[in-house]
């Protein structure tokens, strides 16, 4: 009998941001499939944005909060290092006042909890298709 290979914490991690990140974009994008940058308006194909996290992914407790993340160009995302400030203006002061305090909390999930993310937003993703 073959032995089932079991995936990693790093493995299941890179896993769920994926599907999480291309429900975000789909979730944002019109019907044409464009999506508009939360800080600086440029339109694109969501295929070429980013799901821009509002706090750092370093922080778990608001890495998969679908309030932390929006459609971010490249630009602003990466080069722009999220562009803070400017997001902060578009979630608006109690959301971002409510997002950094979430942030400043320490999460453990256990693999299982990461893997039913996963089924979670696979279904959702499908809702797309």
């Amino acid at each position: 009998m073959a032995k089932r290979k079991t995936k990693t914490r790093k493995q299941i991690v890179k896993e769920l941001d994926t599907i999480f990140s291309q429900y975000i974009r789909l979730k944002g994008a019109d019907k044409n499939g464009f999506g508009t940058c939360i800080t600086c308006g440029k339109k694109d194909l969501v295929k070429n944005m980013d799901a821009g996290h509002f706090r750092s992914r370093r922080f778990y407790s608001t890495r998969w909060d679908e309030d932390n993340v929006n459609i971010q160009c490249k630009r602003c995302n990466i080069w722009g290092y999220g562009e803070e400030y400017l997001y902060s203006l578009y979630l608006g002061e109690k959301l971002s006042k409510k997002l950094y305090n979430k942030s400043q909390e320490i999460v453990k999930f256990a693999n299982i909890d990461l893997l039913n993310l996963i089924e979670k937003y696979k279904i959702l993703v499908k809702q797309f298709s």
